[in-house]
């Protein structure tokens, strides 16, 4: 079974080096409230909860924008 979950960005913080091919971001996505879509197969009443990422490849760290939707797909990793 898997889960798909609906996460809102929140927070981009960049971490600057002296060396930049060591620079990291971390960041955080919350879950999306919805009246009806895919948060509600996982979450009844209100979602809860929080995912934090440290992302330290700069290529990754584009692939998000703040406020932006993003699907978070759980599977089992047998």
């Amino acid at each position: 079974m898997s889960v798909r979950a609906k996460f809102r960005c929140t927070t981009i913080a960049h971490a600057f080096t002296n060396n930049p091919e060591y620079s990291a971001a971390t960041i955080t996505l919350v879950p999306v409230w919805e009246q009806e879509g895919v948060n509600r197969k996982w979450s009844k009443a209100t979602p809860s909860g929080e995912l934090k990422m440290m992302i330290t490849n700069p290529e990754a760290v584009e692939q998000f924008d703040l406020g932006k939707e993003y699907f978070v797909d759980l599977t089992p990793a047998d």
